[in-house]
């Protein structure tokens, strides 16, 4: 009996090789060559499934001849989630949604197809669970009585053909690592098949219109499962994120071609599905400690929507040769950083000394803005000294102590005012525009202005 031809597929681009090899030659990553079957050619299958017939033909134009006029944008039926998109779904456009297991991928797409199916043709099509468990999920959510059409296959072939015949506007693959196709020989979710099934499902909604919707897992570094091609060839990603302890999630755009990235969703996990929260400063800074030490709270920006959170820090003696720097939310190579920028032009030194840094409810923070908050937090923790409850900081701190002014500076006073915050510090480089009076607005331009307003 012949052995079976295989090649060695590259994780995070995509390309081949005849053997392995520890590097990558086309992209120079370190081990991400997987062995798989080689592709197979069977020109007896049929070619129904490519919608050729659908697509207009390619022709030559001026760029000035181009219309520019935007796609007619379709509501989710969930305002975070269209805020998330960018105002809605865009006819023809492909979404990846990934997320951790049990995160609440499904529900979420179940909830939105059940508003969307008022409107629209929908197709949830589910490689994972049965009808039955679908069924069960969408009593649980009360939304039964949905104009919902199912289909529990994993074939590629079976499903575009029940789509051709359908003509769904939404269709939403659940998940694309279980699909397959008879093209190739490989086993489902391997590098070859999620890149083969993806990129013809890509086809069939440029061709055709279709909203298609995937939903991928993710590995346990956090990264989209699949060659990292997949996240090239669709128009938006999603990640859907949260704490497991904690009954929030968070939706972030990490791609989008139609809408601004960096934009998030806020959603409350309860027992009859997930709950839109509108308004997730007032949530993320429920404090019920008062004159707490190690407490400030930031004024952050997540795209266009700002984000009061809450940064907590302790700072102990530490018994070990190399103290530990430890953070929840934040980057940890910054907080070394920072702390290296306090010791030079606060005079404090913490060399002997564990920090950790946490953001409250599960936020990730990453913008440089929060540098002056992480900074007053760790100053509070180690001088025992609590700062103001109507306290809110926000500002970029440079390498020689300079308080560096951030993006969207006067909207993330106007959500600190909203709040009930009467004292901001801030970049002097933002006091720009009108101010309240109901506010104590300091504008500082050093570290050490910044530490005198704080603890006057």
């Amino acid at each position: 009996m012949a052995k079976a031809k295989t090649v060695f597929s590259c994780t995070s681009c995509g390309s081949q090789h005849p053997k392995w090899t520890g590097q990558c030659q086309d992209c120079s990553d370190w081990n991400t060559l997987q062995e798989e079957a080689a592709l197979v050619s069977t020109s007896s299958k049929p070619k129904a499934a490519r919608f050729e017939g659908f697509a207009p033909k390619s022709e030559v134009q001026k760029l000035q001849e181009v219309s520019v006029k935007g796609s007619p944008r379709s509501p989710s039926g969930l305002a975070e989630l269209d805020r998330v998109l960018g105002g809605g779904l865009v006819a023809g456009s492909v979404i990846l949604l990934g997320g951790d297991p049990g995160i609440g991928k499904s529900t979420l797409i179940l909830q939105s197809l059940s508003l969307l199916s008022n409107d629209k043709k929908t197709l949830y099509v589910t490689g994972e669970e049965s009808a039955q468990q679908i069924a069960l999920r969408a009593t649980r959510l009360g939304v039964q009585d949905a104009d919902l059409d199912l289909l529990a296959d994993n074939q590629l072939e079976s499903i575009l053909q029940v789509s051709q015949s359908h003509r769904p506007e939404v269709l939403v693959v659940d998940s694309i690592q279980t699909l397959f196709t008879d093209t190739l020989q490989s086993a489902p979710g391997s590098v070859a098949q999620v890149r083969e099934t993806a990129s013809r499902l890509v086809r069939y909604a440029k061709q055709t219109g279709t909203i298609v919707i995937l939903v991928g897992h993710v590995t346990k570094e956090g990264a989209l499962a699949g060659p990292r091609v997949l996240e090239h060839m669709v128009d938006t990603v999603l990640y859907f994120e949260g704490e497991r302890n904690s009954s929030f999630r968070l939706i972030r755009a990490i791609k989008n071609r139609f809408g601004a990235v960096n934009e998030i969703g806020v959603f409350a996990m309860t027992d009859t599905g997930l709950k839109e929260v509108s308004n997730p400063s007032a949530m993320f800074i429920k404090r019920e400690q008062k004159d707490a030490t190690g407490s400030v709270v930031l004024v952050s920006q997540e795209g266009t929507r700002p984000l009061l959170v809450e940064v907590q820090s302790l700072v102990d003696q530490s018994s070990l040769a190399n103290p530990r720097r430890v953070t929840v939310g934040l980057d940890n190579q910054r907080l070394a950083m920072l702390l290296a920028v306090l010791n030079r032009h606060a005079g404090l030194s913490l060399y002997d000394q564990d920090v950790f840094v946490n953001v409250i409810g599960g936020v990730k923070v990453h913008e440089p803005a929060a540098d002056l908050a992480i900074m007053l937090s760790v100053l509070s923790s180690f001088k025992n000294k609590p700062l103001a409850n109507d306290l809110a900081v926000f500002g970029e701190v440079g390498l020689t102590g300079e308080i560096r002014p951030v993006q969207r500076g006067m909207e993330r006073i106007k959500e600190a005012e909203k709040l009930g915050f009467r004292q901001l510090i801030m970049p002097h480089g933002n006091l720009s525009g009108a101010r309240s009076q109901n506010q104590t607005v300091a504008a500082v331009s050093t570290l050490e202005q910044a530490v005198q307003k704080a603890f006057e």
